[in-house]
């Protein structure tokens, strides 16, 4: 039997009225990236107009805000915190096709739209490895990595290879149907739904996790099952954190740890936790999360006197 993914965990979790932790929302805005569409940004202000900047990607089946809403106030006590929703969820782009390739240059062009240099990119499970690949493709935009519940490859086991084989060769005939009328105006009621704040944080929960079709989940994982990111991980050169959450069902702790390995210079913040601890164990993914950030934004300096003057990443 499959794991689960983080969306049936949160369907599961937010129906049967778990804790959610209730904190403030940020408002946020439709931001057009040009020549590739529009999508749905939040811009939280850090302490002062020079604070650093943390962009935020979200994991599969989730939003901007869903994976990251309890960690935005503590990160902009110290951090400009910027989040996105990737193509396909949420209001995000709404494409022809998706790939992690585009989701990684959308992030680059939402860096120019706002006038930002250098950043600190942080991503979860899916998130994460966007991030890997926005390095990988715009790496003199990145001043750090965080990644959080990560790996390098998705097929690192035999069922893992015939889940993935099977999705993509299911998700090959089902593209069409992401474009459907029925999905596009379900996924776009749900979003209108979302620009009220209601009292209960379960139902704005619930409303935000709806509002990413079951076809844009499938044809994420889909693409997900092609990543591969082991043959350049060793030529990452900027600071790295890595959170590692040991009680890992969906992403084993011994892969996020492998991945650690191959990062030169890579720090490991674990947690003993499960795959969306982003929100389920906020408690205890936050400080951990913080950390992380903290700790490569401080490395910056020390890794920009090692780098050459200038570098340069093989396709």
């Amino acid at each position: 039997m499959r794991p689960p993914t983080p969306r049936t965990i949160l369907k599961a979790t937010l129906t049967h009225r778990v804790y959610v932790p209730y904190v403030r929302i940020p408002e946020g805005r439709m931001v057009e990236l040009p020549g590739r569409g529009s999508t749905y940004v939040t811009d939280t202000p850090g302490p002062s107009p020079d604070s650093p900047t943390v962009v935020l990607l979200h994991a599969v089946g989730c939003t901007g805000l869903l994976t990251w809403f309890p960690a935005i106030g503590p990160l902009s006590r110290r951090f400009r915190v910027v989040t996105l929703d990737q193509r396909w969820h949420g209001r995000g782009i709404q494409s022809d096709d998706f790939s992690l390739a585009d989701c990684a240059d959308d992030v680059a062009a939402l860096v120019d739209v706002l006038g930002l240099e250098e950043v600190i990119v942080a991503g979860y499970s899916m998130g994460s490895i966007i991030a890997q690949r926005v390095w990988r493709q715009h790496p003199e935009r990145v001043a750090g990595l965080v990644l959080c519940a990560t790996t390098d490859r998705f097929r690192a086991s035999v069922p893992e290879r015939a889940f993935h084989a099977g999705m993509e060769v299911a998700m090959f005939g089902t593209r069409g149907l992401s474009r459907s009328r029925i999905a596009v105006r379900a996924a776009r009621t749900t979003a209108r739904a979302l620009d009220l704040q209601p009292d209960d944080v379960h139902d704005w929960a619930f409303a935000e996790f709806r509002s990413t079709s079951p076809w844009a989940v499938g044809q994420a994982v889909a693409a997900l099952g092609r990543h591969h990111s082991r043959p350049w991980l060793s030529r990452i050169d900027v600071p790295t954190a890595v959170v590692v959450t040991t009680q890992d069902h969906v992403l084993p702790p011994r892969h996020q740890l492998a991945l650690a390995r191959r990062i030169p210079g890579a720090t490991i913040h674990d947690i003993v936790a499960g795959h969306a601890a982003c929100v389920l164990q906020s408690e205890r993914f936050v400080p951990a999360f913080l950390e992380a950030v903290t700790t490569v934004n401080a490395r910056r300096r020390d890794f920009s006197r090692r780098k050459p003057p200038s570098s340069s990443v093989p396709a």
